[in-house]
């Protein structure tokens, strides 16, 4: 019996540990050798309706930066098109093609349309579910958060209407009210619930006086938020919680489950330890399970969730800043065993 066998969505999965959208999803041959490693799942690299957007038009600007030249000559170029997202959608199909396991496509998309169509693209190549990014970062200071809300729930209601199989929402922690925005997006029928996304943030070159990028990879321990709204909504709705950022062992996993997750996605992880990695958390999560004669997931999931605290029920809440004050010999420093001795 395989002890490590969850379900995601309705999906299958022989572990909970998925690889999740990036860059290194875009070889065939190590998807492979992602699934050799032990991977459940894989969520293929996302399709950003931007970027079709801004190469369709850098396309445009080259057939015609020479239009009109002369005379009698209207363009150098023969007429051409954009493929839009082809490449993408081909590319996902030789994935699902090259894996047994579940594959699930990522988009971004900018308008209720452009969501509705993509995604209907994506679901005909074969993936297996779909995670779609909402985010709310604001640029408008006429639009309020309960509109910027409004419009993506209406965004995943029509997305439902075109397509059967299973939605993920993917989010970032910049939200009013998180858990009441995610039981709205749990009644409008997501499937499960992604936290967190890692953005890039803007930094600058003080000596160039110019705006740089720098790795936006996670760091270990990364995963407290997560592990925080994890714990807050199991058992309070439909949907399958997948926590994200910052898993990087076998007993971040554990955290995550004993809160409520269903599964982990993990990216930073391989990027800095590589594929072995995954095999790595999947043997430690076994070990635990073995030392604490667990034989399923289920048996232990969700049980440190707010829900099942009768002892303590206060620990996801701001209380738990004032009892650290007050027994403060308790307090575990740096992931480590030390504690820092009473005065």
């Amino acid at each position: 019996m395989n002890k490590l066998k969850t379900k995601y969505m309705g999906l299958e999965l022989n572990n909970p540990i998925i690889l999740g959208a990036s860059n290194l999803v875009r070889n065939t041959g190590t998807l492979k050798r992602a699934e050799d490693f032990g991977i459940a799942a894989i969520v293929y690299k996302s399709l950003f309706e931007e970027e079709i957007q801004l190469e369709s038009f850098q396309l445009d600007e080259k057939l015609t930066e020479f239009n009109d030249l002369h005379a009698e000559m209207v363009t150098i170029h023969p007429e051409m098109e954009h493929s839009g997202p082809d490449e993408h959608l081909l590319n996902i199909r030789n994935a699902v093609e090259s894996v047994s396991i579940p594959v699930i496509a990522s988009m971004n998309a900018t308008n209720i349309d452009s969501w509705v169509k993509y995604a209907r693209l994506l679901s005909e190549t074969g993936i297996d579910a779909i995670e779609l990014n909402f985010y709310q970062i604001p640029l408008d200071f006429n639009k309020t958060g309960s509109e910027i809300e409004e419009e993506q729930i209406n965004i995943l209601k029509e997305v439902r209407k075109s397509i059967t199989i299973p939605i993920s929402v993917k989010l970032s922690t910049d939200y009013s009210n998180i858990l009441n925005f995610i039981k709205r997006l749990d009644n409008a029928g997501a499937n499960s619930y992604v936290l967190f996304n890692s953005f890039f943030q803007p930094d600058i070159n003080v000596a160039d006086e110019k705006h740089i990028r720098r790795s936006n990879l996670s760091n270990e321990g990364d995963y407290k938020k997560s592990l925080r709204y994890a714990g807050l909504l199991y058992d309070n709705i439909k949907g399958d919680i997948c926590s994200s950022h910052g898993v990087f062992h076998g007993e971040d996993v554990v955290k995550l489950l004993l809160s409520g997750a269903s599964t982990v996605q993990v990216v930073s992880a391989i990027y800095r330890h590589g594929l072995i990695q995954i095999n790595q958390i999947k043997g430690e999560l076994e070990a635990w399970m073995e030392s604490k004669n667990y034989n399923s997931i289920d048996e232990f999931r969700g049980k440190l969730s707010k829900n099942r605290l009768s002892n303590n029920p206060f620990v996801y809440r701001r209380a738990q800043y004032v009892d650290l004050l007050l027994g403060s010999e308790d307090i575990i420093l740096g992931g480590t065993n030390s504690r820092i001795s009473p005065v």
